[in-house]
């Protein structure tokens, strides 16, 4: 394994030659539109004891998060309503607020029930009347399916609020004593549950296209292994052993193969696996560094290669094996992430003539590139199903943590868990 982690080390100073941490504060590039004012009215509720999550108040984070709307502050609200027909039109436009969300709870902790209407305030017109019920441990997840159904109704776009995201937390109790686990949570760092522990490093997990399964590297047998482990049950299946690197998963859109980086011929190179017949095929044949492969659709791959001299994305066709380079804007273009449809691709990124690496989008048609963030190391980024926020790795005082960020670059937040030291984070799809 110490030769391994030496070769790994070797690709890594490589790739992420000339990486300087530097003492930051983020800063977010603004839109010039503004975000939707919006009202999420505290639901009512008349049980005997409060309830153990904040549900408005989880649904007006989830909102804020995708920087397409701004949350009215509920000590300035004018009136609580709880229902669509005490919601007074003039009330809210004259604090600017162009939609209201409104509820009640009722019942108890066997069975709780949200009634909920969402109005438009410039139209003076109730647009939705809901129910959406759950126990006490689905609470959140009552608010998730509510803000899910608010965020479409207004924008057209399938909200995201009820996906899952993977992370590998690293403990260090000693010099010696250092353990990872691999963690599944809310999309906002909320409920993370346990998937793996192990003493040795835990990298580059994956979900599958289905939600289902996820891949990721494990060192458990002081080597690299790529693992393909069911959420559902914790089965898992060793995908390959070869000798030097097997790392950087990434599932085909059909969810049937896997690329991953192998150097088991002496130099790292993309290949792809058929998961049902273990048929591999070489993708790449070059003397300059390939790896993080990730998928475009069922055809093509876009991959970081150091084949110019430094690190850029290039894109390849798996029919035809032809390449092409896709960033020319920067120095240092790499670990790209694709939206859902193909267009957008989030990576990360260095300006001509500075230090620090940022995360950045670039619009695969019109080749637009756009910053997002201005910290001192930021990696690993995923994005959102539906292309509205994304979160990835960075440090603040010396520990590893997740941010995350709309892709219009209006919102920012950390994500809250319960570990100290955070790192490649991989979002989830759309979950049945």
């Amino acid at each position: 394994m110490k030769q391994y982690i030496r070769s790994l080390m070797t690709l890594a100073a490589l790739l992420l030659a000339q990486m300087v941490m530097a003492q930051e504060a983020i800063e977010i590039t603004r839109g010039t539109d503004r975000p939707t004012p919006i009202a999420v009215v505290p639901f009512g509720w008349q049980g005997a004891a409060p309830l153990s999550e904040d549900l408005a108040q989880i649904t007006a984070n989830n909102l804020r998060n995708t920087g397409m709307f701004a949350p009215f502050a509920r000590e300035n609200m004018l009136s609580y309503p709880t229902r669509a027909e005490e919601i007074f039109a003039h009330d809210w436009r004259m604090l600017g607020v162009e939609f209201v969300v409104a509820g009640r709870i009722t019942g108890t902790a066997e069975r709780y029930e949200l009634n909920y209407a969402l109005y438009s305030v410039a139209r003076e017109e109730i647009l939705m009347t809901k129910v959406v019920s759950g126990t006490q441990a689905q609470l959140r997840d009552m608010a998730h399916h509510l803000s899910d159904q608010v965020f479409e109704q207004i924008t057209g776009i399938r909200g995201a609020f009820s996906t899952k995201i993977l992370y590998v937390a690293a403990e260090r109790f000693s010099v010696d004593n250092t353990r990872y686990t691999l963690q599944r949570a809310d999309y906002d760092g909320a409920r993370a549950v346990t998937l793996l522990q192990s003493r040795e490093p835990i990298l580059s997990p994956s979900y599958s296209p289905d939600g289902q399964r996820i891949a990721y590297v494990s060192f458990e047998s002081r080597r690299p292994e790529i693992f393909v482990h069911w959420i559902a049950t914790g089965r898992r299946e060793r995908i390959t052993s070869f000798e030097g690197l097997n790392g950087a998963p990434a599932w085909s859109p059909d969810g049937e193969r896997l690329a991953f980086v192998l150097s088991r011929d002496g130099n790292p190179e993309i290949y792809v696996m058929h998961l049902g017949t273990r048929q591999m095929q070489r993708v790449t044949n070059h003397f300059g560094i390939d790896t993080e492969p990730a998928w475009i659709d069922n055809n093509t791959l876009v991959f970081t290669s150091d084949r110019g001299g430094r690190p850029q994305i290039y894109k390849q066709d798996l029919r035809t094996g032809s390449s092409e380079r896709l960033t020319f804007v920067g120095n240092y273009n790499a670990n790209a992430k694709l939206s859902v449809d193909g267009r957008t691709m989030v990576m990360v990124h260095r300006q001509d003539g500075y230090r620090n690496f940022h995360i950045a989008t670039q619009d695969l048609k019109r080749g637009n590139l756009r910053v997002l963030t201005e910290t001192s190391l930021d990696e690993s980024p995923t994005v959102a199903p539906n292309g509205t926020m994304l979160i990835y790795a960075t440090r603040q005082q010396g520990r590893g943590v997740l941010m995350l960020v709309s892709t219009n670059g209006r919102a920012r937040s950390e994500i809250p868990t319960p570990f100290t030291d955070l790192r490649v984070p991989s979002w989830s799809p759309y979950l049945p």
